[in-house]
């Protein structure tokens, strides 16, 4: 039963895992979005919605006591808006300029969260929140099994959605915009006008995944938010393979798995007073994982990153697609 228990568990978080990394893909993936700074709009899908649901406290703003449903969408909502402001002000910028930039935002959203006391709670974070089936929180197992069955009906619902997106006309333009620009933008294509949307869209994503996190978890606070998220998710959707929303989800219950059993095998080979250093070898665990697979494979388990054709005449037919429809 223990055992079912912590499979359940270590599933919902693999699923959560996820979903950050199919709104990558989205904007990575399939566009070509260079964005390290998901951290960010994790972090800001998880306060709103803990702002929204939580109940009254006086020592912070907030706290409306709405229902978890409000409070995901609302932080898809505020996602949203804020990656599409950002993508409006940085997506001028190319490759390693807007990788710098993304990751400042992610920054300042961290520093926000642990400053700004009155609204989020400050280095305290937000306790409280309230966690789906709550009621069966004394039955772990079942409590495990219920919420493991609603993170993957959302899962799920994106990834259906993501699936249909990117065969529809705007995701053969997303695809022709990140194969080659030039021969999009000679069809009529707006290249910042499509790369806003899809950054906007994969910001939501994140968003969601904060929210249905923190309610999972039942507290957040800013430590949740930091580079190592980041590092593990692109991780997760490089060896599931970039542009496959089923290499997303797949790499990311791989690497799950990986990360977790690492973890545990330090707890056991490792005194509790090494057990800080030795923590370090979860990542040096990831980063040989990754390199033998970019060996072996180097577009992923299941990636779809065709390379660029001479004249930019995939791009070109993609792109026509998208303006003929289906």
């Amino acid at each position: 039963m223990d055992l079912l228990g912590y499979g359940a568990f270590f599933l919902t978080t693999a699923l959560i895992f996820s979903l950050i990394s199919l709104g990558l893909n989205l904007q990575w993936g399939l566009t070509g979005l260079f964005n390290v700074g998901l951290a960010g709009f994790v972090a800001i899908g998880a306060y709103t919605s803990a702002i929204l649901t939580t109940p009254d406290d006086p020592a912070r703003l907030g706290g409306f006591g709405m229902p978890i449903l409000i409070g995901w969408l609302g932080a898809m909502v505020v996602t949203c808006i804020a990656a599409g402001i950002t993508g409006v002000a940085t997506l001028r910028l190319k490759s390693d300029y807007l990788a710098i930039t993304t990751f400042g935002v992610a920054v300042v959203v961290q520093l926000v969260a642990l400053n700004s006391q009155p609204l989020t709670g400050g280095a305290f974070g937000i306790g409280f929140i309230p966690r789906p089936f709550g009621g069966l929180a004394e039955t772990p197992l079942l409590f495990n099994l219920s919420n493991l069955a609603i993170v993957a009906i959302v899962t799920l619902a994106v990834y259906l959605a993501l699936e249909h997106l990117s065969h529809s006309p705007w995701g053969r333009v997303l695809k022709a915009l990140r194969e080659d620009e030039r021969a999009a933008i000679s069809l009529g294509k707006s290249a910042r006008f499509y790369r806003v949307q899809a950054f906007a869209v994969g910001g939501a994503i994140m968003g969601l995944a904060g929210a249905v996190q923190a309610h999972f978890i039942g507290f957040i606070a800013p430590d949740n938010y930091v580079p190592t998220l980041t590092f593990q998710v692109w991780v997760m959707l490089i060896v599931g393979g970039s542009g496959s929303n089923k290499g997303a989800v797949i790499g990311s219950i791989l690497v799950w798995a990986i990360w977790a059993g690492s973890g545990a095998l330090t707890s056991v080979l490792f005194s509790p007073e090494q057990q800080a250093r030795a923590a370090s070898l979860q990542i040096v665990a990831i980063g040989v994982m990754l390199c033998v697979i970019l060996l072996v494979r180097p577009n992923g388990l299941f990636g779809d990153m065709p390379r660029r054709l001479r004249f930019g005449k995939r791009a070109k037919t993609q792109a026509a697609e998208g303006s003929n429809g289906p």
